[in-house]
């Protein structure tokens, strides 16, 4: 069975991009990280993809201005090129317009640092603590249009404890993020070459 190309997006550091490109190492993981693209030409990601030997590209959005649509076509230009079947958001901080995530429909994952629905959006490990939650985590979930709404593909939590920061949650989040995304990918890519074959 061929493995399905995915890109990941990235904006940053790249921590679950490495964790999904440690992952696809496995013969028999049914995806390969075929491209890292970048919103951000300084992204410490890139020099991770580069030493990983995973092809990466930068879609600048600053020269795209505010045109959205703009940028997301010459996204789209370069996932074409790389024949791209599967995108990977890994913090990756740029809002998709509805043309590009319904283009990518079922086809595109995020990873969420919260048990969604709760806490969608920014800040959730300090929206975690001053709401006073027990239990916190982190969700996989296909993207739609409307933000960190998509079904969730999987999820896994972690307690909250009595000294925590939002830097010492964060950190048991990251790890656990680092565990079902991969997971979450494999679990696409097999259903995806489950249905698409004869």
């Amino acid at each position: 069975m061929a493995r399905k190309r995915v890109a990941i997006l990235i904006s940053g550091r790249g921590s679950n991009m490495a964790s999904l490109i440690e992952a696809a190492k496995v013969v028999d993981y049914p995806a390969e990280i075929a491209l890292v693209v970048s919103n951000r030409p300084d992204a410490a990601g890139l020099e991770l993809a580069g030493k990983a030997g995973v092809p990466s590209a930068v879609v600048d959005h600053t020269r795209f201005g505010k045109d959205r649509a703009a940028f997301e076509r010459a996204l789209q230009a370069v996932l074409d090129e790389h024949r791209i079947e599967l995108i990977c958001l890994a913090g990756f901080m740029r809002l998709l317009t509805p043309w590009f995530v319904e283009r990518w429909s079922g086809r595109m994952l995020n990873i969420h640092p919260a048990l969604l629905p709760a806490f969608k959006g920014l800040n959730t490990h300090e929206r975690a603590l001053a709401a006073g939650v027990k239990t916190h985590g982190a969700t996989v979930h296909f993207v739609v249009p409307d933000m960190d709404s998509g079904p969730i593909i999987a999820q896994a939590e972690v307690p909250v404890l009595a000294n925590d920061t939002p830097e010492t949650l964060a950190q048991r989040v990251l790890a656990v993020e680092h565990r079902i995304y991969p997971e979450a990918l494999r679990r696409v890519a097999e259903s995806i070459a489950t249905a698409s074959a004869p």
